[in-house]
């Protein structure tokens, strides 16, 4: 009896200390936060962050999950003990692992924009960030085990910068959004400079359970400078600027890539059985129109044999345009010359096949112009070859042509299509 009137004491008192801190001015609250951060510069070399790929590492990042949501409330608990969402079955998702002497502790997950889109984008409106152009990714899926949890956020922002960093260099991403409960979403604004997608608190979130959220987003082309004006001169441990954009952690283990790609899957078609078909229903509860895009996806034999069938009619009737599994992002010239002289124009690449590719370029190109286009598709790859424009694509997000090799490519470019088409997971590249 004593002790559960010790419990509901604190509990009253914590309701009244927030009730108190809630009615302070908007920028004290924020300094408060502020002065809350402690990120070590260098972590305990027991910590080691890295993409989880491996079947374990990847059930301890879904159970961590789970009990995180379901103690919030944000989900109900699941006979497998796991949180697996359909997100997690793409491989436009990177989940990341924190692991403590070999033990996972902690994880978070990006989902850049794939064929499903995002779940945030069911409750809110993405048109003022996408106006913006560049690529999104979505935060989702954070938690830290409770053993860790109070620890001055010694996995916690190790988490976010490994997050932040492969964000930037590896994801091909300019802004990140989030949803997050009410009583969360100060902390990103004051330590994250987060800023909300409406000033209306969504109700019901679905993909929470139905509890409320708030969305969030932040433009990482403008986060350093906001970071420096605030952070700069505080000392280390409480310097996120410093941390996020100038220190460098031997704690995290970055992909290593051949050639620039910007996503790392790691499902091979055991390791999706296993998930999405044994541990969870998650491919069988799809509708005919997701599972044949999860066909387009992975589009190998292996891959069939674990993917769901339709329901309706059969996949080579059903109207979808394929996507391509693998995307990249890599600098490219293209030279073409004419009657009045030549000139040389700027490619960014996007999307490789065997037959052409997709660019964004800032120069308007002629349908049917032919010229030499030289291609990095890696730090030691290059490729050279003869490409026509043979479609155009002007929107938001800028100028976009497709275009068709007019000529046999050369074993540069052959070898990289190869390695996407027979890949099963980034390590395969």
């Amino acid at each position: 009896m004593a002790a559960i009137k010790r419990s509901s004491l604190r509990k009253r008192l914590h309701t009244g200390l927030r009730a108190l801190f809630g009615g302070l001015p908007r920028d004290w609250r924020f300094a408060v936060y502020r002065r809350m951060v402690d990120c070590d510069p260098q972590p305990d070399a027991r910590l080691q962050l890295k993409i989880a790929e491996t079947q374990e590492e990847l059930e301890a990042c879904f159970r961590i999950l789970h009990d995180a949501y379901v103690a919030a409330g944000f989900m109900k608990p699941d006979p497998s003990g796991m949180r697996i969402t359909i997100y997690h079955a793409l491989p436009t998702t990177t989940t990341i692992c924190a692991k403590w002497e070999g033990r996972v502790v902690g994880t978070i997950s990006m989902i850049r924009e794939g064929v499903f889109g995002f779940p945030l984008q069911s409750v809110f409106d993405l048109a003022g960030v996408r106006r913006k152009r560049g690529n999104i990714a979505e935060i989702s899926a954070l938690a830290v085990h409770p053993d860790f949890r109070k620890t001055g956020g010694a996995v916690l922002f190790p988490l976010m910068k490994f997050m932040h960093q492969y964000c930037t260099e590896y994801f091909d991403t300019r802004h990140l959004v989030i949803a997050v409960n009410p009583d969360k979403i100060e902390l990103y604004e004051a330590l994250l400079f987060f800023e909300r997608l409406q000033a209306r608190t969504v109700d019901a979130y679905d993909f929470a359970n139905g509890a409320p959220a708030v969305g969030a987003t932040l433009d990482l082309s403008q986060s350093e400078a906001l970071f420096r004006a605030v952070y700069q001169f505080r000392p280390l441990r409480k310097n996120l600027h410093h941390f996020f954009y100038r220190q460098s952690l031997d704690n995290i283990i970055l992909p290593s890539r051949r050639y620039f790609t910007t996503n790392d899957p790691v499902l091979t078609p055991a390791l999706l059985d296993h998930f999405f078909n044994r541990l969870s229903p998650v491919l069988q509860g799809l509708d005919d129109r997701k599972k044949a895009l999860l066909w387009s996806i992975y589009n190998t034999p292996e891959y069939r044999q674990v993917l769901p069938m339709l329901a309706g009619q059969a996949l080579e009737h059903h109207p979808l345009r394929q996507h391509q599994r693998y995307s990249i992002r890599c600098p490219a010239e293209m030279r073409l010359v004419s009657a009045t002289g030549e000139r040389v124009c700027v490619l960014d690449i996007i999307e490789i096949s065997a037959a052409g590719f997709q660019a964004r370029c800032g120069n308007d190109l002629a349908l049917e112009v032919t010229g030499d286009v030289v291609v990095d598709l890696g730090e030691h790859e290059r490729a050279r070859l003869r490409a026509q424009v043979v479609r155009k694509r002007e929107g938001e997000q800028g100028r976009f042509f497709g275009f068709k090799l007019v000529e046999e490519p050369d074993a540069p470019w052959r070898n990289c299509v190869a390695a996407f088409e027979t890949g099963q997971t980034h390590r395969d590249l």
